[in-house]
C-alpha cells in the first residue's frame, strides 16, 4: 500500500497497510504521520467518509490521495 495522504485538517500521513478485525470483520487502515513518526489505526469507514471541514469548503473524503488532490487544485488553475 504504502501511499501518501493528506488529511482535510493538513497533515500527512503514509497509509501503511489495511487490516482486518479477527472478531467482527471490519477492515482497518494502519496509517503514519510524516510529521512526527507516529502510528495510527483508523475504521476503513472512517479514512474514507466525506466532509465539508477542507479549508476551501469543498466535500472530499477525510483524507485525499495527495496525487489526486494535487490534479485537484492543478485542474482548477487552469
Amino acid at each position: 500500500m504504502s501511499r501518501i495522504f493528506r488529511h482535510f485538517k493538513g497533515g500527512r500521513y503514509e497509509a501503511l497497510h489495511t487490516a482486518t478485525h479477527t472478531e467482527d470483520g471490519s477492515e482497518y487502515v494502519i496509517y503514519k504521520s510524516l510529521d512526527n513518526g507516529k502510528v495510527w489505526v483508523r475504521p476503513l469507514t472512517m479514512w474514507t467518509e466525506e466532509t465539508n471541514r477542507w479549508p476551501d469548503g469543498v466535500t472530499r473524503p477525510r483524507f485525499v490521495l495527495e496525487e489526486a488532490l494535487a490534479q485537484e487544485l492543478f485542474e482548477k488553475r487552469s
